[in-house]
């Protein structure tokens, strides 16, 4: 082992390792650049990820900061991080079956990091870990977990924003995400929900705790504190845009100011987590300055002379690149994963008699059409002999490995107002669906006095399931040994009129079930 004294504040890395980091990393792109390419491409049309772009030269600039460190230290290697190139890889296999990007993103930071623990060693590694922590904020959510974070930001976002506005005097009447001043009405739509802002001030956030030189438990709660800060703020933005509309109209809810809110809010943000910082140090006693408390600054020189120990590359960083360069020789000699889309009679000639049901379809508005996102569709109002009506709805995707999938009624019928006030899964006695036992969610919810009785499942590649996350693994087990993700959801509603007993409905709707369930089938293919 040959030691060198480097007399400069630069860390000297021996060109061979140098060599190997740059190969490995270019092999681990080349395995994972399907998923690497998709995540750029989010980053590039959805402004909630546009951050994404800086998160890898932010880790790169940390990494830099920490170089006279790193240049002490002896570059041992690790094999735990050969095994995690290992793990990373076989992740990337479960990612590659089953089309989904998420796990294929995720796999190439596990083979990112096991590269840089196999080459570096433990000791190394550690400096580098919360730099290399960053990069998991430039992966998107899954898809079925920011449909959920969205709906639930949004009718937050309408709910405080409304409060908002109230306190200007202004009569304000809130549906859903519907803000109703009367003259015009606000909709709180994807867009206004925060996440645009969350997302990159969750960044921010754990940057700024990662500068904050202070205790962890003041780091943590700088962190955890962009969460609400960011919805008080996105819904005070909604709040002013309701009050400047219903002063001067509504061109002051588009356009130009819009955008111009939104940007202010986002530099808000920003200035109350260094207000935040400076309350938390006054009020533990603590009076450095905020520029010595919050630091940024550049490698210091060395105060002597920088030891940078020059050995062979490490045998565990030599295995990873071999592990990656059969992984990226079998990835793009085996053939695509074509997903397996089955035969199914569309809805257009869905029944419209079922039994003594006699069914009227609807049309879907296109905002809904282009936020659902599903490949096939039924809406129709059914009505029996008697006048008890059942709204039935099914959307059907042929696949949900791409970012579109189906969207629970847990997360959406709250949007229109509607207020869930109980749900159970019951089974519906008699029922099958494709030889399976029909259950499904129970759902009682009410919109004022108004109250309506849901029943609706996920019919799935011949499973019918109730729970979403349930959903989600059969989802990917079926994508790995199926080649399918193909599926759909079914929901059933009916008006609950006043002085009507609940048992009937349920009776109503048991009945129209199980003249519906032989139909769906062919629709719905197992």
């Amino acid at each position: 082992m040959q030691v060198r004294d480097v007399m400069t504040t630069k860390s000297f890395t021996p060109p061979a390792q140098v060599l190997v980091l740059m190969t490995a990393l270019m092999l681990a792109v080349a395995v994972s650049f399907e998923g690497l390419r998709d995540m750029v491409m989010q980053w590039s049309g959805r402004e909630e990820y546009s951050h994404g772009f800086l998160i890898p030269l932010i880790t790169l600039y940390l990494i830099w900061q920490r170089s006279p460190e790193l240049g002490a230290l002896r570059f041992e290697g690790s094999w735990a991080g050969a095994g995690l190139v290992v793990l990373g890889v076989l992740v990337f296999a479960a990612g590659e079956l089953s089309s989904l990007f998420v796990i294929v993103q995720y796999s190439f930071l596990l083979m990112l990091y096991g590269l840089v623990l196999s080459l570096t060693g433990r000791r190394a590694f550690l400096l580098m870990a919360i730099p290399l922590l960053i990069l998991f904020f430039m992966i998107p959510l899954p898809n079925f977990l920011y449909n959920n974070l969205s709906a639930k930001l949004q009718l937050l976002s309408s709910q405080i924003g409304v409060a908002v506005i109230r306190l200007f005097g202004i009569s304000v009447f809130l549906e859903g995400n519907v803000i109703d001043l009367g003259t015009y009405k606000l909709q709180v739509v994807e867009a206004c929900n925060g996440l645009r802002y969350l997302f990159p001030l969750v960044t921010l956030g754990f940057l700024m705790a990662y500068f904050f030189h202070a205790p962890l438990w003041k780091r943590a709660v700088v962190f955890a504190s962009t969460v609400p800060i960011t919805v008080l703020m996105n819904s005070f933005r909604i709040g002013v845009i309701g009050v400047t509309v219903d002063r001067w109209g509504q061109d002051m809810a588009d356009g130009f100011l819009h955008d111009f809110e939104g940007w202010v809010i986002f530099m808000a943000c920003f200035a109350v987590l260094f207000v935040e910082m400076w309350v938390l140090m006054r009020a533990t006693g603590d009076r450095r300055p905020l520029r010595e408390v919050f630091g940024m600054d550049a490698p210091l020189p060395a105060s002597g002379p920088v030891r940078a120990f020059v050995g062979p590359v490490p045998k565990s960083a030599l295995v990873g690149v071999l592990v990656l360069a059969a992984a990226a020789i079998v990835t793009h000699l085996l053939p695509p994963r074509q997903e397996l889309i089955p035969a199914r009679a569309e809805f257009g000639d869905f029944p419209l008699q079922l039994g003594e049901w006699q069914g009227q379809r609807e049309q879907m508005e296109s905002i809904y059409l282009d936020a659902l996102k599903f490949t096939d569709y039924a809406l129709i109002n059914f009505r029996n002999p008697q006048g008890a009506g059942v709204n039935f709805y099914t959307a059907y995707y042929a696949s949900q490995r791409k970012g579109e999938s189906v969207h629970s009624p847990r997360s959406c019928l709250p949007g229109g107002g509607w207020e869930i006030q109980a749900i159970e899964q019951v089974p519906i006695e008699g029922v099958a669906v494709g030889g399976t036992p029909l259950k499904v969610n129970r759902v009682l919810i009410g919109y004022g006095d108004e109250k309506q009785l849901v029943y609706y499942w996920f019919q799935q590649r011949g499973r019918v399931m109730t729970n979403e996350f349930l959903v989600k693994w059969y989802m990917l087990v079926d994508a790995l040994f199926r080649q399918r993700t193909d599926g759909a959801l079914v929901r059933l509603i009916m008006p609950l009129r006043p002085g009507e007993d609940i048992n009937t409905l349920d009776q109503q709707l048991s009945q129209f079930a199980a003249r519906l369930a032989p139909v769906l089938p062919a629709y719905l293919p197992d």
